[in-house]
């Protein structure tokens, strides 16, 4: 949010020349105080504007007016196709806002640095182009900024429609970056969806996210047939310097390959983890630290011809995970936690079922050695499964304390012997409201998970990018269950919608979304949770105080 600026009014200095024995620099003294007085005396008498809500010295919440999104390398191979659609849900206010994004390169990151708007074209609509359509040219994007222009590959006009385009199609795309500004930042969000037969069919997908300093993965692997990357995107107009940490089922992996690594501003890299941890390791834990800069981190996992996704990033490091999203129909699921800590953790471990959490039977409990990581199995079959599910780690003793830990669920789905798999990992609620884009008719399956006591949302579907109706319904979540959200697809849907979910009381409530799909008889799925979009951030009450003009 803009910071307030506050102006003094033009004050001419009074006339002091006839001032007896008064020499320059007397009468320059006494003309410096006069102007202060007379600035102390207005800044007296006009009180500041007082805020909207809030009593005197407490905080008040304002909507976010700029909000800046990075998506991974598309990782979609020689032959893959990549989406990105961009979302943001009505309600949002101030001044009519930009929505754009566009390849991480050098000269785009230095274009975002300033004011993003877009240019018109002859018929009055940004960048001239038909929604969601890339442009070519450097007119295609927002208007040329202090001699550089942003070169939108798509570009959002209003909040309520999605718009999608295509990533970069190459086997080196690079990263994505997203900004949004106005009544658009207000609950942007952006997904990226690839379609790859590199190694097997597989459908891949990421919410894109804000640039950080600290992600956590859980359920990398370097073993053979698993070939897992991690993706570092710099799109800031600093370097950046990140560190690697990873974690097996010994402690932490020490190799000074993994540190130090430089990353340039407007710049995309990927590292392949088998060239980092000195012999296989059947389950890792990683830990992307930027020890100085900031930077979009994503970790690719593919499997063989078993499957192939993003792994969802973890929650920080907690003493109670919850891992919403687990699909009515899960084969296997494999389940990683860890913890850097120096002290272990004893978790117990449940599932939500159709009466509340619930004890798998001898899958009871967890323990994770201090720095380690630990691994647990599941077998579902039609007699066990019981629908849509979440899983929850929490302390084996409440009343001892236990090291906080990242927990990542890899689920796989199966179909006349070939199987998908997924990456789930430890989430956090929706809170007052969360979106998701790049849904699709047919496809798209809504899971919620009330953690703690009972609860009510209401679920809203756009319109489709390129037609429908939007639709609006509550739904109830009894505690401990989890709950598959049907009647949501919106009305002659056309074009990819988003989902937008609220909290309406009770709660917290997590959710996630499935995509999927069968593509030459192989069941290809993706699941993205949905997250707090933090459309409103606290600001201080701003007095003024006229002894800074005596400071």
């Amino acid at each position: 949010m803009k910071k307030p600026t506050l102006k003094a009014p033009k004050l001419k200095a009074p006339d002091l020349s006839a001032v007896k024995g008064g020499s320059r620099t007397g009468q320059s003294l006494l003309a410096g105080v006069a102007v202060l007085g007379l600035v102390f005396g207005i800044a007296e008498l006009r009180a500041p504007v007082a805020q909207s809500t809030g009593a005197a010295g407490q905080r008040t919440t304002a909507q976010v007016e700029r909000t800046s999104l990075v998506c991974p390398m598309p990782m979609q191979g020689a032959v893959g196709s990549t989406s990105l659609t961009l979302f943001s849900p009505e309600g949002g206010t101030g001044s009519a806002g930009t929505g754009v994004l566009g390849d991480v390169r050098p000269e785009n990151v230095l274009a975002a640095q300033n004011p993003v708007r877009p240019a018109a074209g002859p018929s009055g609509d940004p960048s001239g182009q038909p929604s969601g359509q890339p442009s070519d040219a450097p007119s295609g994007g927002p208007a040329k900024q202090a001699g550089a222009a942003f070169d939108a590959r798509v570009t959002l006009a209003k909040p309520g429609v999605p718009v999608s385009g295509p990533a970069a199609n190459n086997d080196n795309a690079p990263g994505a970056f997203a900004i949004a500004t106005g009544n658009l930042a207000p609950g942007f969000t952006v997904s990226q969806t690839t379609t790859s037969e590199q190694g097997a069919t597989a459908l891949s997908g990421v919410r894109c996210a804000p640039s950080g300093t600290s992600f956590w993965f859980s359920g990398a692997s370097t073993v053979s047939d698993r070939y897992d990357y991690i993706t570092l995107v710099n799109a800031d107009s600093l370097p950046a310097v990140v560190d690697l940490r990873m974690y097996g089922d010994k402690g932490l992996i020490d190799n000074e390959l993994a540190t130090g690594i430089a990353v340039a501003p407007g710049s995309s890299q990927s590292i392949a983890l088998n060239g980092l941890s000195k012999g296989a390791v059947t389950d890792l834990a990683v830990h992307v630290v930027a020890r100085s800069g900031r930077i979009g981190a994503g970790l690719h996992a593919r499997d063989g011809n078993k499957g192939a996704d993003w792994l969802e990033p973890s929650a920080d490091p907690a003493t109670s995970v919850t891992i919403p999203g687990i699909p009515a129909d899960v084969t296997t699921a494999h389940l990683v936690v860890a913890t850097d800590s120096s002290d272990d953790a004893d978790l117990k471990v449940q599932l939500s079922g159709k009466n509340g959490w619930y004890t798998p039977v001898n899958k009871e409990s967890i323990h994770v050695k201090a720095g380690m990581t630990a691994v647990l199995d599941f077998q579902f079959t039609q007699e066990t499964r019981d629908g849509v599910s979440a899983l929850r780690l929490t302390p084996s003793d409440p009343k001892r304390a236990t090291a906080p830990v990242v927990a990542g669920l890899r689920v796989d789905r199966e179909n006349k012997g070939k199987t998908e798999a997924t990456w789930l990992a430890g989430g956090a609620p929706v809170g007052p409201r969360a979106s998701i884009a790049d849904n699709r008719g047919g496809q798209t399956t809504l899971m919620l998970t009330a953690v703690d006591s009972d609860a009510k949302v209401r679920v809203s579907s756009s319109a489709g990018a390129s037609g429908g109706t939007p639709v609006t319904k509550e739904v109830s979540v009894p505690a401990g269950t989890t709950v598959a959200v049907d009647g949501i697809e919106p009305a002659g849907l056309n074009g990819p919608f988003a989902i937008t979910v609220e909290t309406l009381s009770g709660g917290p409530v997590m959710a996630a979304r499935q995509l999927a799909t069968n593509v030459k008889d192989i069941p290809t799925f993706t699941t993205q949770q949905l997250r707090d979009d933090h459309a409103t951030v606290q600001v201080p009450q701003v007095a003024g105080d006229p002894g800074v003009v005596l400071k």
